[in-house]
């Protein structure tokens, strides 16, 4: 019994030294390695490495075994470690990371997804970080941090772009980002700005962006101008005196209200861009600065097409539709976005469908005037539905009768045109009545189908009237209900009774109706 004793002591003892044994190998490694990282950083200048660096596989030379129960002659060499630096790999006690600078920046950068091995290659690639202290390492990572990256971008940005670590100018921008711009900045558009642009050109980020709201831009709105433009490009890649030109460019134009609207106009080389494209319009306007304006601040996206492609429209509409140079430019403050429509797919065959229905050139363009997206809407998906109604309806096919209805028809969709179509078939009018009306006033199949059925009840049950009526005055339909017709039959009808024509009732001006003439301004 007392031998049996004896043995599981000696066993215990055996075990607690062995385990004393490799808690002190893991502490002798970590504190060699804290001495080399030391005496590296002391000679710093001349060997330009980081204790990171040291993490290479290496031999130690200690007496010191772990898996041996006793100590060994370092003469053998049987019992020299040689093995990998591998303890930081894993769980580090507290003590150890104290104790271990390597440690610390592994467990640093470990945090933000960056692994052992490519910690090593970034700390090899890039010099400088061996010259920055974990503190320092830190204190940026959180500054970072407080603008919402999370882990894994941040850990992305530092990997392409290490020396946001290690530039000490960047910490002004990281404020200003922060604290001014209250980091409203959209995260993809941040990193983009951070990972691609050089250090240095970010330093005058801060005033380029103050120089903005100087200028005019709203403060609360500088920060959807900066969300919607290229950062590299519109202000790092520019000076103050490019930006200041660019704005003063604008300034007859719209300006501040032309960029708010879109702001990524600015993304556009001015003298390469800009100025040709806007010349082209003031050409076409006969230098009407104000009228430019207005179709710029309409639709900005103009600037994104070329000269080439603007000119190209504009002598497809001199040519092969005649119209001259005023025309086309009414043409386009009316619809700027003309622009868009392709010349052989859509603009091309609508013109042409025009021609077929014996419109001149005076009168495609009166049509264009009224209706100019009849040039880009989806003829399968909505113009032949149209059509299709117009002719079973009555209408001959490509006469200018039918040009006109399909003027009105473009300017509603072909389910409100079906249901004002059904509503006058539902109230007894044949489909020759419908066209009888249509061609009087055309207007009539554009309108809301539920607002004609008020007027239809009104003109029946409060008016007293026939349906018939409306053959001779189908514009009864165009006028507002509460404003016009209910109002001025309340006014009439104890004077005049309720037989008095509805022609005459709405169609007089208001100075004529109520017999006081129209006061002339000062």
């Amino acid at each position: 019994m007392f031998s049996v004793f004896t043995t599981a002591i000696s066993r215990k003892t055996i075990w607690c030294s062995w385990a004393l044994q490799r808690w002190c190998y893991h502490l002798l490694c970590l504190v060699t390695v804290g001495v080399r990282v030391l005496l590296r950083s002391c000679v710093h200048s001349h060997y330009q490495t980081h204790p990171l660096v040291i993490l290479q596989p290496f031999t130690l030379n200690f007496s010191l075994n772990p898996n041996a129960h006793s100590l060994k002659s370092t003469s053998n060499p049987n019992y020299q470690i040689a093995t990998p630096f591998v303890a930081v790999a894993a769980p580090i006690p507290f003590p150890l990371l104290m104790l271990n600078p390597v440690a610390s920046f592994f467990a640093l950068f470990q945090e933000i997804g960056i692994g052992f091995e490519e910690t090593q290659v970034l700390f090899s690639n890039n010099p400088d970080l061996t010259s920055v202290s974990v503190e320092s390492l830190r204190a940026r990572l959180s500054s970072l941090r407080s603008l919402d990256f999370d882990p894994l971008a941040l850990g992305k940005l530092i990997t392409k772009r290490p020396t946001v670590l290690t530039d000490n100018q960047i910490d002004p921008l990281l404020t200003f980002l922060r604290d001014e711009l209250q980091g409203k900045l959209e995260k993809p558009r941040l990193n983009r700005l951070l990972s691609s642009t050089e250090q240095n050109v970010l330093t005058s980020f801060p005033q380029k962006v103050r120089f903005l709201v100087d200028r005019g831009i709203p403060v609360d709105q500088v920060v959807h101008v900066l969300n919607k433009v290229s950062l590299p490009k519109v202000l790092c890649g520019r000076s103050v005196d490019e930006i200041d030109r660019t704005l003063a460019f604008f300034e007859p134009f719209g300006g501040i209200d032309l960029i708010l609207k879109r702001p990524q106009i600015l993304n556009h080389d001015l003298d390469a861009q800009i100025i040709p494209r806007v010349n082209v319009l003031m050409e076409l306007s006969d230098g009407d600065v104000d009228s430019v304006g207005k179709v710029l601040v309409r639709f900005p996206l103009f600037l994104n097409y070329s000269v080439e492609h603007v000119e190209g429209h504009v002598e497809f509409l001199s040519s092969f539709a005649e119209l001259d140079y005023r025309q086309i430019f009414r043409i386009i403050q009316v619809y700027p976005a003309v622009v868009t429509a392709s010349r052989e797919r859509k603009l091309r065959p609508r013109i042409q469908f025009l021609k077929d229905c014996g419109l001149d050139s005076d009168e495609i363009f009166k049509f264009l005037i009224k209706a100019p997206t009849f040039l880009s809407t989806s003829f399968h998906e909505n113009i032949a539905y149209k059509l299709v109604l117009l002719v079973k309806i009555g209408y001959r096919f490509r006469t200018k009768d039918f040009a006109v209805a399909v003027r009105s028809a473009t300017r509603t969709n072909s389910l409100n045109m079906q249901k004002v179509i059904g509503m006058f078939l539902n109230y007894g009018f044949s489909c020759e009545e419908i066209v009888a009306m249509s061609k009087k006033h055309p207007q009539i199949l554009q309108y809301n189908h539920a607002s004609l059925e008020m007027k239809m009840e009104y003109l029946i049950e409060e008016m007293g009237r026939d349906t018939e009526e409306l053959l001779v005055f189908p514009a009864f339909l165009g006028y507002k209900l509460d404003d016009r017709i209910k109002h001025r039959y309340e006014v009439k009808k104890s004077v005049r009774g309720a037989g008095m024509s509805i022609n005459k009732l709405l169609s007089v001006s208001e100075e004529t109706f109520t017999g006081k003439p129209k006061k002339a301004h000062a």
